[in-house]
């Protein structure tokens, strides 16, 4: 987010701004298109994804893919998880939507996760799966051992992030680490997907407790009611038993055995 836009003022551009879209994201599944949002003289970009263009999944209910999104960045915003880009559903272009504040991404030189030959793998990453390239030779998809990526790790776990790839993860300039892509999350069952298992049964840091501790609060007050205007009272529910399994166990979750525990491709 600009540094120029505070998150009210974003949230208001957001609901009210006039859309102009620009072009459609190719590499998108469902139909994600960027558009120039503008309102009382402020111009911004923004990802509009309208819910006419969300391609049935045969695990989540149709239609329901741009409330997910808006209760991901609810629930990240309410806690202080921080990790989700200001989000809210709106009309649009082509009907009803989610539309996210755009994220500019500074090109690294040293990124944050990525597949690394199998002995180059930085003394300071975490190896979450050994590969292989075209040529048999043997590379790990690796992340660095990095708090912000830790926060988004928790934060994924709380949301039951069913597609956290490498490329779902956007660092900026001001060195702020925003996740995206939040339509397949909150499900009443185990599908945690991610390329962030670097820390698999490690203790929470206690940043992390503390969000979690605040989160419960939140779920039982305000958060509550707000999260039911996009997600049932089944997976609200459940969502309060991963937060109690955390603040029980105080160590990051282990991979389902039931479920495929990477995504697709990861990156």
């Amino acid at each position: 987010m600009s540094p120029a836009l505070a998150e009210d003022d974003a949230l208001a551009l957001l609901r009210h701004g006039e859309l102009e879209l620009e072009g459609r994201l190719v590499d998108a599944s469902n139909a994600t298109l960027r558009a120039v949002i503008t309102a009382d003289g402020v111009t911004a970009r923004c990802v509009y994804k309208p819910v006419d263009g969300e391609r049935p999944l045969w695990d989540f209910p149709d239609g329901t893919l741009a409330d997910r999104e808006v209760a991901a960045y609810q629930l990240s915003a309410v806690a202080g998880f921080d990790v989700v880009p200001p989000t809210v559903l709106r009309d649009g272009p082509l009907g009803p939507g989610m539309c996210q504040l755009w994220i500019d991404e500074e090109r690294q030189d040293a990124p944050l996760l990525g597949f690394v030959p199998a002995r180059q793998v930085p003394p300071d990453w975490r190896s979450v799966v050994a590969a292989r390239d075209e040529r048999g030779r043997p590379y790990a998809l690796a992340h660095a051992d990095d708090a912000r990526l830790a926060r988004m790790a928790i934060f994924d776990a709380v949301v039951n992030n069913a597609d956290r790839k490498g490329g779902h993860i956007i660092v900026t300039v001001d060195g702020r680490v925003y996740g995206v892509d939040h339509g397949v999350t909150f499900h009443a069952e185990d599908k945690l997907r991610t390329v962030l298992w670097g820390w698999v049964d490690e203790p929470l840091p206690a940043d992390g407790v503390e969000l979690l501790e605040k989160l419960r609060v939140e779920l039982t007050g305000r958060l509550g009611p707000t999260l039911a205007e996009h997600l049932t009272e089944m997976e609200i529910g459940t969502l309060a038993m991963r937060i109690d399994r955390l603040l029980a166990t105080r160590r990051f979750p282990q991979p389902s055995e039931d479920w495929p525990s990477i995504p697709w491709p990861p990156i």
